[in-house]
């Protein structure tokens, strides 16, 4: 139950309505992303694309997600949220509806990279948003509930495609002329729901002399090792996952458009439920009395354990295991994300923007090169395999960083600035 400690009756409700919009601005961000993916066999058939080139496209979304990353970022510790977070909304619909227009591959890059680069608005200014309104014990599953849009999204996505191009006999530019138009109800929403107030940050209180800070700098150092290496491997993994499954099942295993569309949404349903189960989870072992760091390297343990099914991969082939390989390792790969933002929401309560935006960078650069790898390996080998197998047993090392990198609790505040969720 989200709500605020300030002993009101009102407050809560509006808080829940503030984590619905969150949880319906991930989903617009997705719509918009997935789009391409869910269209991808159309778009390479029509633009004679090889792997490499489509390759390319998520390459440079991510090189200017990363560029957007940062400079977001910033803004989200430097302006209001309130404000902020509608604007970049509003222009990376515009791009997305912009897309429906592309004449050739250079137009459909170009699109593809300035998309990316206002996309990259949504995670700094939600999570700032949940970072204030969310105790830290409770923030797993807040971000659960925030990154479960994402799959949201990307269950109506496959299925307003296959609406339109399947049963309307449409263009696949269609769909993303709708998509583009959705997020403007959300601007009035958000807008008529927020107040300036909910975004006020309150002053931490300052601990102890220099032997407290010379700990609290080996802690900072630490944590973001942790951060860093995690989030290029989750990242990573999760992305080539949503990037490539339509056309491994389609290329590779021989299944119909429709099939994949279909499946597609099954998958990121069966995802959504694996990121609500792993912030419950976490939040659940926290109040059982575990600490606040092993509760979630717990859950995020049990996420990659689910990945680890990916590297079977090689030896299957089209039928309800490899079927089932792809939806349990979509679960684990989701699931991962709730326990990320939570821990980045532990470093700082000043600049949580440049936080995210700092490690989302980091995380799209080493992303946006791997996509471009996956899509040369794949024309090398003529097969997806082996690079989906890889995905699998990477996430491996990011456990082993939550696990040792990591600093044990050392009395974190158990309410953010303002806000509780328990």
């Amino acid at each position: 139950m989200i709500g605020v400690g300030s002993g009101t009756e009102r407050l809560p409700r509006r808080v829940a309505l503030i984590a619905g919009l969150l949880l319906a601005a991930s989903a617009i961000n997705y719509m918009d992303r997935q789009t391409l993916s869910n269209v991808a066999k159309r778009v390479t058939e029509e633009f004679a694309l090889n792997n490499e080139q489509y390759g390319r496209l998520e390459e440079w979304f991510g090189y200017a997600f990363a560029a957007g990353s940062l400079l977001f970022g910033v803004l989200a510790d430097r302006m209001s949220v309130r404000w902020l977070y509608p604007a970049a909304l509003l222009a990376w619909s515009l791009v997305g509806f912009a897309t429906g227009y592309a004449r050739d591959y250079d137009d459909l890059l170009y699109c593809r990279t300035v998309l990316g680069f206002f996309e990259a608005a949504h995670w700094p200014c939600a999570l700032k948003t949940t970072q204030l309104l969310i105790s830290t014990k409770g923030r797993a599953l807040g971000n659960g509930i925030l990154q479960s849009g994402t799959s949201i999204g990307s269950i109506l996505t496959p299925v307003v495609m296959w609406w339109i191009m399947i049963q309307q006999g449409q263009s696949w530019r269609i769909g993303f002329q709708l998509v583009g138009l959705v997020g403007i109800v959300w601007i009035f929403a958000w807008i008529a729901a927020t107040r300036a107030e909910d975004f006020q940050v309150v002053p931490a209180i300052a601990t102890g002399g220099a032997g407290n800070r010379d700990a609290a700098t080996r802690d900072l150092i630490r944590r973001w090792a942790a951060v860093l290496v995690v989030v290029v491997v989750i990242n990573t993994v999760w992305q080539i996952l949503r990037a490539w499954i339509p056309l491994i099942l389609q290329k590779e295993h021989g299944y119909s458009e429709t099939q994949s569309l279909w499946f597609t949404a099954l998958w990121f349903g069966i995802s959504d439920v694996g990121c609500l189960a792993s912030g419950a989870l976490a939040w659940w072992l926290a109040v059982k009395g575990w600490s606040v760091k092993w509760s979630r390297v717990a859950t995020f343990a049990i996420c990659c354990f689910l990945c680890l099914g990916l590297v079977a991969i090689p030896w299957l082939t089209a039928g309800p295991v490899l079927l089932a390989v792809l939806l349990v390792a979509g679960a684990g790969a989701l699931g991962l994300f709730p326990i990320y933002y939570s821990f980045t929401q532990d470093i700082s309560r000043h600049h949580q923007g440049l936080v995210t935006g700092v490690a989302s960078c980091v995380a799209w650069v080493a992303s946006a090169r791997f996509q471009k790898l996956f899509g040369r390996l794949a024309d090398q080998t003529e097969s997806y395999s082996n690079g989906l197998a890889a995905a699998g047993a990477v996430t491996l090392l990011a456990l082993m960083a939550w696990a040792i990198l990591w600093p044990d609790d050392r009395g974190e505040e158990t309410h953010a600035a303002g806000g509780t969720v328990d």
